[in-house]
């Protein structure tokens, strides 16, 4: 199940990554999978946080404080 989690993420992420959006991990830029091996855990879900430009067009999804299990 937790491998689930992790690859549909993993996905969603190369998605938005393809449409232009840059990703970031700890403030770092960071590839899909790196982000999925770090945020899904079996009891905690991390929600990004959403960078938008002056137009309002998404351009940044920032993880940050995330824990090491």
């Amino acid at each position: 199940m937790h491998e689930n989690k992790e690859q549909l993420l993993q996905k969603k992420l190369e998605q938005v990554q393809s449409e232009g959006v840059s990703l970031f991990l700890e403030g770092e830029p960071a590839t899909p999978a790196a982000i999925a091996g770090k945020c899904v855990c079996e009891n905690m879900i991390y929600m990004a946080d959403y960078v938008l430009d002056d137009n309002g067009a998404l351009k940044e999804l920032r993880y940050d404080r995330i824990t090491d299990w």
